[in-house]
This record gives C-alpha cells, structure tokens and sequence, in this order.
C-alpha cells in the first residue's frame, strides 16, 4: 500500500490525537478544526481497514493495531520536526520560537531578566513565556522548555541542570521584635512558619556533622514562592527563602536572616525538554546562555554578600 501526501498528513494528526488525548486539544496544538481532526482519523482507519482508537463520550483508548501504528506515526513526525531542526541549524542567525514554562517567582526574579539580555543577542528567536507554579505537561501542551526545581519525574525527557540556588531562613524584623529571634535549630519549632506547599514541610539544618529536621508549621501557606517571601516580609512568620529572592531584601532592612551558620540543602534548577528538542540550535543556545547567566547571577550574589 503506498502512502499519499494525505495519508501521511493523516498520520501527523493521529500521533497528535494520542499525545494530546483527545480530538479537540490535537486540532488546537494542530490549528486544526476538532471537524478536520475527526476527518483525518475516520479517513485513516478506513483506509487501513482497523480501528485504531476505541472512542466514547468520555474516554479514549488504543487498539492493538493503533498502539503498533502510533509508533510508526511518532517517528515520522519526529523525522520532520528533525529535519527542520536541521535546516534551522544551518542558517547563520537563528530564529523560530521558543514555548517556555518556567515557576512564577523564579520567572520573574531570574528568567525574564536573562531572557531581556539574551534577546538583544538573538532577537530573531521568538520567546513564549508562561509563567505558573504548575508542573505542566511539556509535551501535551506544546512547550519546547521548562524550568523546575525538581529533578527530572518524567522518563520521557530530558534534563539538564541550570545551576544550584542557595536558601536561607528569613524573618521580618518586626516579627522577631515580637516573637524573639531564634538562635537554635530548636527554638524554630517554638515560631509561627509561612509554608511552601510545593516544597517539603521538613527543614534539615546541619552543622560540625550534626543534623536537626525541623517541620515547619504555620497558620499561613502559600503554593506561590513570592506570595511565601511577602507573608514572611509582612511579619507573619519565618521561613525558607531562596537566597536570591531574599538577598536584596536583607539589604532594604526588611529581612533578616537567622541562622546562617546552619547549612540548609540547596535548591536545584533544572531544564526540561522532550527529546526530539535536543538538536534545536536555538534551544541549545537559550539554555547555554542561561547557565553562563546563573554563573554571573551567583557570582555577583556572593561578592555582595561578602562585601
């Protein structure tokens, strides 16, 4: 059986469908109609004579045979994206657009200010920001990239790491005018937290060898990390803050940080990316940059820290 050009733009919409889950997220991602992705499918099993999808009002489920074809579909629509990659690569400036999910606070504290400067430097390459504390599914919803402060779940992409973010544990000043400054590990079970619900509620502060696990508790929580540093800001209790977000803070007088000779694990950025985005010339270039961009941000943090 020969494959058409239309068959094989029936094949691409096939392998959306199942990525997507269903008609109607596969003809937006395609900038289809859910009409037009319908079409393609029922003309697609009528040509091969199988059902390749189970469909119900609700639910949606592969057959043997679509399980087998799908497989065949994902390569080919891998082949093209990768063949245009290739052309991409080759050409002296690079372009195209870069769908980027990336943590709101980190967002706004770290990768808008890097993405400012690396549009200077590449302003042909189109950037979409999407700013949310969600972990999204990046190949479901069509992101090239995302940044997470987890390591890699998903075995079906890949991972690199972005650089190593220090904490630190914060209060407002008026808050330890009221509550008293906490100078061990133990009194930190006697202090109102704001709780990161993102993040684990078990804090291990070490120090000469020894650990303490300190949980933290309070009557505020937050799943938004500059919401956390505001309620901590406004007095509402301590808590663990990145060091970045919490530094020019400290420096205004509206922080303080307690108990820094106590070692706290440290924050790991990470990007993620579906495999087939490994070969993007502007991808590679984008997370480049943005590694040389945390060495600079570190270094400029440590030199005012010590100053």
């Amino acid at each position: 059986m020969k494959v058409s050009f239309e068959q094989l733009k029936s094949m691409v919409v096939f392998a959306q469908i199942v990525e997507q889950g269903s008609l109607t997220a596969a003809a937006k991602q395609l900038g289809l109609t859910r009409a037009v992705a319908s079409y393609h499918l029922k003309k697609l099993e009528t040509q091969l004579e199988v059902t390749l999808l189970n469909r119900s009002t609700r639910t949606m489920a592969l057959t043997e045979a679509g399980i087998a074809y799908y497989e065949r579909c994902r390569i080919i629509t891998e082949q093209a994206n990768a063949a245009n990659q290739q052309i991409e690569n080759i050409k002296s400036e690079p372009q195209g657009l870069l769908k980027i999910s990336c943590p709101v606070n980190v967002g706004m504290q770290l990768i808008v200010p890097a993405i400012n400067t690396f549009k200077r430097q590449y302003p042909k390459i189109k950037i979409d920001l999407q700013l949310t504390d969600d972990v999204v599914d990046i190949i479901k919803n069509g992101f090239d990239f995302a940044i997470r402060g987890v390591a890699l779940s998903d075995s079906n992409l890949q991972a690199t790491k972005l650089t190593t973010m220090s904490t630190c544990i914060c209060g407002a000043p008026d808050y330890f005018t009221h509550f008293g400054k906490p100078k061990t590990p133990l009194e930190l079970a006697d202090h109102q937290w704001v709780v990161y619900q993102l993040g684990s509620k078990t804090l291990t502060l070490s120090k000469d060898g020894k650990k303490h696990d300190i949980t933290m508790q309070g009557a505020l929580s937050t799943n938004n990390a500059a919401a956390r540093t505001a309620f901590v800001e406004a007095g509402h209790g301590i808590g663990r803050i990145p060091l970045y977000d919490a530094w020019p803070k400290v420096q205004a007088g509206l922080l303080e940080i307690i108990l820094d000779d106590y070692k706290s694990k440290d924050i790991e950025l990470y990007g993620v990316f579906p495999p087939g985005a490994a070969g993007s010339k502007k991808l590679r270039l984008f997370i480049d940059y943005l590694k040389a961009y945390f060495v600079k941000q570190h270094t400029a943090l440590g030199m005012l820290k010590s100053s």
